[in-house]
């Protein structure tokens, strides 16, 4: 097989886990988990704590489907550092907006990872375009 096969087959597979562990997480681990009486009560009650818990648990997932598009965008010799930086970026997006919504803004990481967002999409304007690929393999 080559790299790009490879890179190609673990793509999906990343994805996939991904959905998986959100699915099951939820049905199996975070619903019995909220159904508890000693559940913290975090500002006044018990409803930050179940949306802290869960989106802390899914933005595990988000973290990787970017790993499944840094892969799949790797799969196609296409892994340069502003298309990285494009997955990377799109990735601490979708994390900030998940925090943003399910927190209800309350939560601070939501701005922390929307700065992340904005640094890597701004740093390919920032920087000249003469820096090398993220990837290199051997013998190309």
């Amino acid at each position: 097989m080559t790299h790009s096969t490879l890179l190609f087959v673990a793509a999906p597979l990343t994805f996939g886990v991904g959905i998986a562990h959100s699915l099951l997480g939820e049905k199996y681990l975070l619903l019995r988990l909220f159904r508890r009486p000693d559940l913290p009560a975090l500002f006044g009650g018990t409803s930050f704590t179940v949306r802290t818990l869960r989106f802390a648990w899914h933005i595990t997932t988000v973290a990787w489907w970017g790993f499944g598009a840094m892969l799949w965008v790797a799969s196609r010799d296409q892994l340069s550092q502003d298309n990285a930086l494009t997955v990377l970026a799109i990735t601490m997006l979708v994390t900030a907006l998940l925090i943003l919504i399910a927190s209800r803004g309350r939560h601070l990481a939501w701005p922390v990872f929307a700065a992340i967002a904005a640094s890597a999409l701004y740093a390919p304007v920032a920087a000249p375009h003469d820096h090398p690929p993220v990837l290199a393999y051997a013998g190309r």
